[in-house]
């Protein structure tokens, strides 16, 4: 071999040797992935963008208004009694939860209070409400994961729940019932026995999710230990609902600050969780499913006779004020704040919504996590997107 081959051989394996250098030193950090915007685990329109490293979460930056309808501005321009048709579409799972606070404020500034029987039976309805939003979490919470047959079984026996809520109501999902001063109409002959059966059901419903979800080692492993917000992280944020109690944070408005509602006239418990990770707040819901359908067992026990509606005027004018009015809806604290003038309708409305605030921890609690706990963090988290587009 010549010298001119040799000086040849060691330039190419130089060249070799720098490409080598320069490939294993290249930078694979700074790659954006956009979740969306489409809805993975979030029941509506959001797009996440993530600034990954690898396959780890830098940044994550939750991106909304993709549906906002301007629910808060909407509300300025009607009356009162057709204002229950808007916020009804707020969390489009809450149904009739939803309707309960506006009516509360509005019937705070009129100074009336709806009769012993209308509480009790919207307090039925409100936590019918939250068992019917929970069942549908606690079944597709599943299919983040990968399991299909638990929301199958959510549908099937949500169902039964949104039959009892039609029965009274006329509406499954918007129901447009509550009034001020009391309530559209009574309850239907049988409905309470009908009920019953039916809390029976859900009870076993929450055993089989317990079996099929909470027992599985898959679930366990993409749930334990990942998402986890601690309690001070939880309230700095915001956080209400089953998020803020997962992390260990006994709060809960119905028991803490009951709005007018009967829960105060009953023996229930609140649910929490020390842990503030994915399977915590997937717990927390499950108890609290199981604990509504008590709830209404014992509110159907304890009805009191008597009618459904104050004395109210048939045109409904709020007389000049302010007031704020929050429960403990299905997804955490909804309020509203509410300034009248005097007129047919309220001059400004504020919607505190419990999945504004909730998603807002998004971007701390995504740091650091891989890309499959993306969506697993998300699913437990459990907001609506016209919760947040309001």
């Amino acid at each position: 071999m010549t010298a001119t081959s040799d000086r040849e051989q060691m330039a190419y394996v130089a060249a070799q040797a720098a490409d080598a250098r320069i490939n294993v030193e290249l930078d694979t950090g700074d790659m954006t992935l956009n979740i969306g915007p489409q809805h993975p685990a979030t029941h509506g329109t959001l797009r996440i963008a993530c600034r990954l490293d690898g396959e780890q979460v830098v940044v994550a930056e939750p991106i909304m208004g993709y549906m906002h309808r301007g629910y808060e501005k909407l509300c300025e321009v009607r009356t009162y009694p057709q204002c229950t048709t808007l916020i009804n579409r707020i969390d489009w799972l809450g149904s009739f939860a939803n309707e309960v606070p506006f009516i509360l404020a509005a019937e705070r500034l009129m100074e009336v209070e709806a009769p012993p029987r209308a509480q009790w039976i919207r307090t039925i309805l409100f936590e019918l409400s939250r068992i019917a939003n929970l069942a549908l979490f606690l079944g597709d919470m599943g299919v983040q994961i990968g399991a299909l047959t638990p929301v199958f079984f959510a549908f099937r026996d949500r169902e039964r729940v949104l039959n009892q809520i039609e029965e009274v109501t006329g509406g499954r999902f918007h129901p447009n019932f509550d009034r001020i001063g009391g309530l559209k109409d009574d309850i239907p002959k049988g409905w309470i026995d009908e009920t019953r059966s039916v809390m029976t059901k859900m009870r076993t419903f929450c055993d089989e999710m317990e079996d099929l979800l909470v027992g599985n080692e898959i679930f366990q492993a993409r749930c334990r230990g990942v998402g986890v917000i601690p309690g001070d992280v939880a309230v700095g944020y915001g956080l209400s609902g089953a998020n803020l109690r997962a992390s260990g944070i006994d709060w809960d408005l119905r028991r803490d600050a009951n709005p007018g509602l009967a829960w105060d006239q009953i023996d229930w418990r609140v649910w929490t969780h020390p842990d503030g990770d994915s399977f915590a707040r997937y717990w927390v819901r499950l108890q609290e499913t199981r604990e509504a359908t008590r709830i209404v067992d014992q509110l159907l026990d304890g009805i009191p006779s008597g009618p459904i509606m104050a004395k109210v005027p048939r045109i409904i004018k709020v007389p000049a004020g302010e007031a704020y009015v929050s429960t403990e809806n299905p997804l955490g604290e909804m309020g509203y704040y509410i300034v009248s003038k005097g007129d047919l309708g309220p001059f400004r409305v504020k919607i505190r919504t419990p999945s504004f605030n909730n998603i807002s921890v998004v971007p701390w609690v995504m740091k650091g996590v891989y890309v499959p706990d993306v969506i697993t963090i998300l699913g437990s988290l459990y907001f609506i997107l016209g919760d947040i587009d309001r």
